[in-house]
């Protein structure tokens, strides 16, 4: 399967400021500026309309994150009905 290519180019003029503050926050969820807007406008077209929104993981969801990232106490299964019975063990 190939995949799109993307040619088409977004311009917008926003404050400063509110650039900064966005690619901050942006920064801190782990996406560059045209990844958020190409995020956004596939969610515009599936919602058909303005859809949601991100925030920074409070302290301890991305402490969890980190740890899971270095594969730090995380646990793997075959399956989801191994992961399943587990669950419920």
């Amino acid at each position: 399967m190939k995949t799109p290519v993307k040619t088409a180019i977004v311009r917008a003029r926003i404050e400063p400021k509110i650039k900064v503050q966005a690619e901050r926050v942006l920064h801190a969820i782990g996406l560059s500026s045209s990844e958020a807007i190409n995020v956004f406008y596939r969610r515009i077209v599936s919602e058909k309309g303005i859809p949601f929104s991100l925030h920074v993981p409070n302290a301890e969801t991305a402490a969890a994150i980190k740890s899971a990232r270095k594969g730090e106490a995380t646990e793997t299964f075959d399956s989801f009905s191994e992961w399943e019975r587990q669950l419920k063990a």
